[in-house]
């Protein structure tokens, strides 16, 4: 974190990075999950199965070493473009925690800051509910500070950008392997199976959000930069009752499925399937990603004779830290072009009133 003066011929005293935080030890693990749970009607059952998830990683989470990877490259891109703005760190379940770092913020003399969300798609979860997160925390203070929310960028075209990279690095990795491989696998001429995946979500609270339109324009436009044309969205990671109904289909539920539909075509019926999977509705890899995707999705690959290359996010890329940088830059001079490319104009400023509801 970033202590230094603030430069009082800003608009902003400061950039506070919010996220959803996670555990650094198999210590932390339990009482990370009761953070995430509370008020939340889930069994303790359930808990501690998704506790043993993270016991299967040591009980540490990447999520927070990115993010401090991410902090230092936005504090060096700082300083090379001249904006004197220091920048704070809060999160949601895990230290540092954001009623702590809005009291530091505030004895640092902050008054009004802009507010950077780990999220790039809207939903109650990814938007709505860290708004109600700085509310909660600003009761700490005895003066609220004010905060500008950076616009959504699930259409900027330096975060495309960033996606394309990371795909087009592993459709190389994927074709590596597949020379490796030799016959019985798809020929490295053939398009492999990508499968975009983002975490599920209850279907009334995506009923109410732009989250699957905004996942769909944000693969389509991927996609159409990496010349993919067999891709589809999926999901991951659900954890909701039996009885709800959540996003789908679930990657692992594609990935079963796709041998028999491999085999019900005459011209290809002989090869093992080449799979891309691209974690496109993540910005760094949460405990979801190494779970879900690579142990998981990848037990299946295994079961089912698929050929597996999982993309990497994007969160500490430099093109990712340059679209950050430039979205700050918008903030900071009104006159700017607000950047946006596909079929949506660029996302709001300010998130109209009652808009991503969770119920």
């Amino acid at each position: 974190m970033n202590s230094d003066p603030i430069d009082t011929n800003l608009p902003y005293d400061a950039l506070l990075v919010l996220s959803f935080g996670g555990p650094e030890s198999g210590e932390d693990v339990l009482p990370f999950l009761e953070n995430v749970l509370r008020g939340k009607n889930v069994p303790r059952s359930r808990m501690l199965e998704v506790a043993e998830h993270y016991y299967h990683f040591g009980g540490k989470s990447p999520i927070n070493d990115q993010n401090r990877e991410l902090i230092s490259q936005l504090e060096t891109a700082f300083t090379k473009e001249g904006i004197g703005l220091p920048i704070y760190w809060g999160n949601r379940n895990w230290y540092p925690l954001l009623p702590e770092t809005l009291q530091k913020m505030a004895a640092d003399g902050v008054k009004r800051a802009l507010l950077f969300f780990t999220s790039a798609y809207s939903s109650y979860s990814g938007c709505r509910q860290y708004w109600e997160n700085v509310d909660e925390a600003q009761k700490t203070l005895s003066t609220p500070i004010s905060f500008d929310k950076l616009r959504g960028f699930y259409n900027h075209p330096l975060f495309i950008q960033a996606q394309v990279e990371k795909v087009n690095k592993a459709i190389t990795a994927l074709k590596g392997k597949t020379e490796k491989e030799g016959e019985g696998c798809e020929d490295s001429s053939d398009d492999p199976h990508v499968y975009f995946t983002a975490h599920s979500i209850p279907q009334t609270m995506a009923n109410r959000s732009d989250y699957v339109a905004q996942l769909t324009e944000t693969c389509r436009l991927v996609a159409e930069r990496s010349r993919i044309n067999n891709w589809q969205l999926v999901y991951q990671s659900r954890s909701g009752p039996p009885h709800q109904v959540w996003l789908g289909p679930d990657i692992c539920d594609c990935l079963e499925e796709l041998p028999a539909r491999m085999r019900s075509d005459k011209a290809i019926e002989k090869k093992n399937p080449r799979v891309l999977i691209v974690p496109i509705g993540f910005l760094s890899d949460h405990l979801e990603v190494l779970y879900d995707l690579d142990t998981e999705a990848a037990d299946v690959c295994q079961k089912e004779n698929i050929l597996m290359e999982r993309a990497e996010t994007v969160g500490t890329s430099s093109t990712f830290i340059e679209m950050v940088v430039s979205l700050v830059r918008e903030r900071l001079d009104s006159k700017r072009t607000k950047e946006a490319i596909g079929r949506f104009p660029p996302s709001h400023e300010k998130c109209p009133h009652g808009c991503c509801p969770l119920r």
